[in-house]
């Protein structure tokens, strides 16, 4: 059997021994350190299996070894042998993350069943390691791929009066909001802001299916020139989402289409947040539409629109409620007020939301974010 060994002993007759001991056993040449400064540096230089580790040594003893390599991710691991036999000692050793510990006066058998059991131990820890690399990797290309599937060009998005900006922050890798902005014709923007009933990765791909049958149907209405109407985008995603779908899984979603020379436009909610109107007087929410159920639990459902106009100045946020429900390290909710009193009397779409996301910041105060946060803003220019 093959296993790279360090033996750490400051006796040349104990490291003799666990020498020929090892090579019984079929472990092969093991290395060899006399001290624990010795053993760091044989650490540096290469990865071992396990290490024997002495603990009355000169210069650096076992404890302080263990000390050095007590929360090191890739330490091997160490079965201490020594003559010490305290067992404030023993106890010391395994606090410090030893595997096991033996006596100088261990039988042969009892080295092998130990070194056996260590090493199959490391051995699911490296294949349990490996499989958590090779999950992380794939995750972090979903966090990519989803990320690709938002505009974050917004410079080229604004267009004629009207100025657009959006953020998302997943609470996990890959989460299930999503926003979109989609310029239709010479005028009009198509703007949205979604929520998938969960996270992770599952989510994420529900948000994409459906945003993509969104964008589809948009851009045929746009090549036939014809002016979606946000009712009817959301109608199909909710009859795609709602003919099968055994695990009840349900999208909350705020969707509108704007003349970003008039700033009248049309927005259809299906479960989500109020869209709030940000003004020179403060914020508040949206006027005359309804709220209507959330896609993917009513099949054949009869989606309406209702129309808005901003004034010039004015402008439209939407949110998740990953904003509303951000808690701080007590659980308590950001909430409603504490959103309006962030936005005060801010109208242009990037300030509006970057002083939103530093207040919720603020009063998480480190606590882990419980959802994904997305927000987008959109604004008209003031008159003259």
């Amino acid at each position: 059997m093959s296993a790279a060994i360090l033996v750490v002993d400051d006796s040349g007759f104990n490291r003799l021994l666990l020498k020929r001991r090892l090579a019984e056993l079929g472990y092969g040449e093991p290395e060899m350190a006399t001290n624990g400064l010795e053993a760091l540096a044989a650490l540096a230089a290469r990865r071992f299996d396990v290490m024997l580790l002495d603990l009355e040594m000169p210069e650096l003893d076992g404890i302080g070894v263990l000390e050095r390599l007590h929360g090191m991710a890739d330490a091997p691991p160490v079965i201490v042998i020594s003559a010490q036999t305290e067992m404030s000692g023993v106890i010391r050793c395994i606090e410090l993350g030893a595997e096991d510990y033996l006596p100088k006066s261990f039988d042969p058998p009892l080295l092998k069943a130990r070194l056996q059991a260590v090493l199959e131990k490391k051995r699911l820890r490296d294949l349990a390691a490996e499989r958590l690399a090779a999950l992380e990797a794939e995750l972090e290309s979903a966090r990519r791929a989803q990320l690709s599937l938002v505009p974050r060009d917004f410079a080229r998005l604004s267009r004629a009066a009207l100025t657009v900006a959006a953020h998302m922050e997943p609470a996990r890798e890959v989460g299930g909001d999503l926003y979109d902005i989609l310029p239709l014709g010479a005028r009009h923007l198509m703007f949205a802001v979604a929520d998938v009933a969960g996270k992770g990765a599952s989510a994420g791909l529900t948000m994409a299916r459906a945003f993509g049958l969104i964008r589809a149907a948009a851009r045929l209405a746009d090549a036939a020139g014809r002016l979606p109407d946000p009712a009817e985008l959301l109608g199909i995603a909710n009859e795609d989402l709602a003919a099968e779908n055994p695990e009840m899984t349900f999208i909350t979603a705020a969707l509108g289409v704007v003349d970003a020379q008039s700033g009248e436009g049309r927005i259809c909610v299906a479960g989500h947040e109020a869209p709030l109107l940000l003004a020179a007087s403060g914020a508040r929410t949206l006027e005359g539409y309804r709220v209507q159920p959330a896609l993917g639990v009513l099949e054949g459902f009869a989606y309406a629109s209702a129309p808005f106009a901003l004034a010039p100045g004015e402008g439209l946020l939407l949110i998740s409620d990953g904003v509303t429900e951000a808690h701080d390290p007590e659980g308590a909710l950001f909430g409603k007020e504490r959103m309006m009193g962030a936005l005060g009397a801010l109208t242009g779409p990037a300030e509006a939301i970057a002083a939103l996301l530093a207040a919720v910041q603020g009063f998480a105060r480190g606590a882990p974010p419980a959802d994904d946060v997305t927000v987008l803003a959109l604004t008209r220019a003031g008159a003259g």
